[in-house]
């Protein structure tokens, strides 16, 4: 269902300095923060139409319209066409996208309350600091300060702030393709989450990881039958044995590394960077001298499958007919065949698999128009800057544009201190991004908005 902004009371974030695009994003992002917008899965969050609200409160108080799209009751997700005089009218629109739902956060495990958006040690603390209100805020506060001061983008944009995007998408991002493709209508470009980072590589280099491509998802439920019986007796149709036997073979199977030209092209750039030859049999000692970003790469060199969940049984003294697991799957742009094969064999005889959720591997090349305007804009504010493409190894909502035919590259800018250990934010405990890199991202996007 859909509602007009207009009917919606307008909310007031404060005065912001004229002519900042990077005056409100601090506040912005801590606003966001405050709300919790837990995505538990099919359950309605507590707070994404409340998100959603919000954030049409502020587009409302410059003058933009926007409307509200509900997949069902509270998740919802706000779609703004921005196209002021002065916008080039001839060229398509850019599709700029984030979602508004955040991860769970177990508040005994943090040092600061995670839905209180505190400023502490030069950052923003909370649920969401880096996925993804920081985008979101440093959205929001180039389009209100540009529209304030009569700045208009090169060429019309789309705004989308979607639901359950950490669920899978299915209520946010892709109800909107499914049900309301003309959202998007004649966006050919999207940029959004997670890329634009940097990763110091020494004072006067750091690379920006711009995302051009993205694993595919595979999440699997894992069934084994046998005969149930009393737990003294001997049993050589068990259930629990045979799921633990397929679980352990697929938990340490050593996928081989599947490059992709993602995957080469950020590793060449990597190799120049640190001047070292690159081996593309035994990358591995490359990759340690990366840091922490270390993890995330690693994790894109090939398909993968962790298990993530076990249940079987119910008392000591019975063998259950039935034990089941849960796997999650990623597999690289054009690995997924080979994945779905490999599971199989490693299933053995007496285990199958369910699919619970499955979503495609996207990849576009790091060329056009919109990457020069990428590295041109990087470079303004950071002389040090060079973008290099990387591939994902998690998923986004780029995967329920990419359907439509939209080239989607994951571009949040943030120029990074080179101790922080920025990939373990990632739905980690403590998430927190630094306040000079929101405004940074925020300078960065303003000038992108001028040359995309």
């Amino acid at each position: 269902m859909t509602s007009s902004s207009t009917d919606r009371p307008q909310t007031d974030s404060g005065d912001a300095p004229a002519g900042r695009p990077d005056g409100e994003v601090v506040e912005l992002c801590r606003d966001l923060i405050r709300i919790d917008t837990t995505n538990f899965g099919s359950e309605p969050g507590p707070g994404e139409r409340d998100a959603a609200e919000r954030v049409a409160g502020w587009l409302d108080e410059v003058g933009i319209e926007s409307e509200l799209y509900e997949a069902a009751p509270r998740r919802t997700s706000l779609v703004a066409h921005w196209s002021p005089e002065g916008t080039d009218e001839s060229l398509p629109p850019l599709l700029v996208h984030g979602h508004l739902d955040v991860v769970p956060a177990n508040a005994d495990d943090w040092s600061v309350d995670p839905f209180s958006g505190e400023v502490k040690d030069g950052c923003v603390w909370g649920r969401g600091a880096v996925d993804m209100k920081d985008f979101d805020a440093m959205v929001l506060s180039v389009v209100r300060d540009r529209v304030r001061t009569g700045r208009a983008p090169r060429r019309p944009i789309r705004l989308v702030f979607t639901a359950d995007e950490e669920a899978g998408s299915g209520l946010g991002g892709r109800f909107l393709v499914d049900k309301h493709p003309e959202v998007v209508e004649g966006c050919t470009e999207a940029i959004g989450e997670v890329g634009g980072f940097s990763l110091t590589v020494r004072d006067d280099l750091r690379l920006y990881l711009v995302q051009t491509a993205e694993k595919g998802l595979a999440w699997l439920n894992l069934i084994a039958d046998g005969r149930a019986g009393h737990g003294s007796f001997r049993n050589d149709d068990n259930a629990v044995t045979e799921l633990a036997a397929a679980v352990g073979r697929i938990g340490t199977y050593a996928w081989p590394n599947r490059i992709t030209d993602s995957q080469q092209a950020f590793l060449e750039a990597v190799s120049e960077a640190l001047q070292v030859e690159l081996d593309p049999h035994d990358v591995e000692p490359t990759l340690a001298k990366l840091g922490s970003i270390a993890r995330m790469v690693g994790a894109t060199m090939g398909n993968t499958a962790n298990p993530t969940m076990l249940k079987a049984g119910y008392k000591h003294n019975v063998i259950p007919g039935r034990a089941t697991a849960s796997v999650d799957g990623r597999f690289v742009p054009g690995g997924r065949e080979e994945f779905f094969d490999t599971i199989t064999e490693l299933l053995g005889d007496k285990v199958r698999y369910e699919i619970e959720n499955v979503q495609p591997a996207v990849e576009t090349e790091f060329s056009g128009a919109l990457v020069e305007a990428m590295q041109a804009c990087l470079s303004a504010e950071d002389p040090a800057a060079k973008a290099v493409p990387f591939l994902m190894s998690g998923g986004t909502d780029a995967k329920c544009w990419d359907a439509l035919g939209v080239r989607c590259f994951g571009f949040a800018p943030l120029r990074l201190p080179a101790d922080l250990d920025f990939v373990g934010m990632f739905h980690g405990v403590d998430e927190r991004v630094p306040t000079e890199s929101l405004e940074f991202g925020a300078r960065v996007l303003d000038r992108f908005l001028d040359a995309a």
